[in-house]
């Protein structure tokens, strides 16, 4: 496959980053050429951050991820108001939810270090109806529930996305 356009390339890079484990960008240079994708170093530097990669741990290694499925996500039926990327959700979720917690008004969220803003950008950009926003440190979301939800209800939802139930 050859992109031909920005666009094509971005989805090209975002592909490649879900369905492999790319821990550095030569690594992605040698993954997009094999595509017969050729670009610069600093054209790929660039398309990472349009496309919101960012690295997130995972085991001891630092890898690639991006925090949605892109704008092709269309709304499923459903309580819980999932996109069709709910399975990346709960992909993110497994890996990157320590806990979550409610105090009746809010929802905290703990991560590994540094994959809070990855976690909070994946839950922002799937459209959770429960979910009015989240605010993201190094290893900390706060979540603030949609009038008509409860915080206790986003917990728990939470937990069992991460845990394959929901």
């Amino acid at each position: 496959m050859i992109a031909q356009t920005r666009v094509a390339r971005h989805q090209l890079i975002a592909d490649i980053i879900q369905r492999e484990s790319v821990h550095s960008q030569v690594e992605l240079l040698n993954r997009l050429a094999n595509e017969g994708v050729e670009v610069t170093q600093a054209t790929l530097s660039r398309d990472l951050g349009e496309i919101g990669a960012e690295k997130v741990r995972h085991g001891r290694r630092l890898i690639y991820a991006v925090p949605s499925d892109g704008p092709e996500r269309e709304m499923r039926s459903g309580a819980d108001g999932l996109t069709n990327s709910d399975s990346r959700l709960r992909r993110v979720l497994t890996e990157l939810l320590v806990d979550a917690e409610s105090n009746g008004q809010v929802v905290v969220v703990h991560t590994p270090p540094g994959a809070a803003n990855f976690l909070a950008s994946a839950i922002d950009h799937t459209a959770l109806t429960p979910v009015l926003g989240t605010v993201a440190g190094d290893d900390t979301i706060v979540i603030i529930p949609r009038a008509g939800h409860t915080a206790d209800d986003v917990a728990t939802l939470l937990l069992a996305l991460s845990e394959g139930e929901a």
